[in-house]
């Protein structure tokens, strides 16, 4: 078994070095900031939508509703930041403010793949929840990610953008991958339980996926900067526990039902 070191200081420069690059590679325009923005925020995403697309390799889902699922969490952030905003008005502290902000992009999230994807017949093994909940989150990211870089990008460089944005960027992708793929898991622990059943899994799965989020807040928001990545590394903690359990729901079966019911 190989132990794999990852040097953050090295990784944390050459996601810089990338982004910074992106202008450059585009003609100097108007619209250059939007390019640049879009591009850093959407090319990252489907880097990993084809990351988690492998882990449904032996039947994968139809590329079509793939990209439903991600341009519906694309979607989902326009719908997201209004509310956001008219709910901040009513609420007095920044944790509070960040909880409910964080309940509010995982239901929306939920919803947005329930209505597009989650109800088709090609929904029709327990990996499949996941992979499609793992789509919608990276679109949400890339649109996210891309306003981030929009405003900062009109006046200064990528490198400063993600420097002094508490290193935002290096983790808010896979935090979304990991809230979202809770909720895809729990609908795969009950793909073969009873209707009732499916409805309380799906109910406890937005509930710890709220929490997870909002947990990620708050140690953001209580965090010195230099110590961000140790925050960031939870998150690699989880995706890592997020792919042994993976191989755990690609084992069940309709064979297995009466164990799982």
């Amino acid at each position: 078994m190989s132990i794999i070191i990852i040097d953050w200081q090295s990784f944390l420069h050459a996601i810089i070095s990338f982004f910074s690059g992106i202008p450059t590679l585009i003609p100097d325009t108007p619209y250059t900031p939007v390019i640049a923005a879009v591009a850093g925020g959407v090319f990252p995403a489907l880097a990993w939508l084809w990351f988690w697309r492998r882990e449904d390799a032996p039947h994968p889902e139809p590329r079509r509703l793939i990209a439903l699922a991600f341009f519906a969490g694309m979607v989902t952030v326009a719908v997201v930041i209004p509310i956001q905003k008219y709910v901040a008005t009513f609420l007095a502290t920044q944790a509070v403010i960040f909880t409910a902000w964080s309940a509010i992009e995982e239901v929306t999230k939920y919803f947005a793949a329930r209505v597009t994807v989650l109800w088709r017949r090609e929904d029709d093994e327990p990996i499949d929840p996941v992979i499609y909940m793992v789509a919608v989150a990276l679109g949400f990211a890339a649109i996210e990610n891309a306003l981030f870089l929009l405003s900062p990008l009109s006046g200064n460089t990528v490198t400063q953008t993600i420097m002094t944005g508490n290193l935002r960027f290096v983790g808010a992708t896979l935090l979304h991958v990991l809230s979202s793929a809770v909720i895809g898991v729990a609908l795969a622990l009950s793909f073969y339980k009873p209707r009732a059943a499916k409805r309380v899994y799906a109910a406890v799965g937005v509930i710890l996926a709220i929490a997870l989020h909002s947990a990620f807040n708050f140690l953001i928001l209580n965090t010195a900067e230099e110590h961000l990545l140790r925050t960031f590394g939870l998150v690699w903690l989880g995706l890592i526990a997020l792919l042994a359990v993976l191989e755990y729901v690609k084992r069940i079966h309709p064979i297995l039902k009466a164990r799982f019911s």
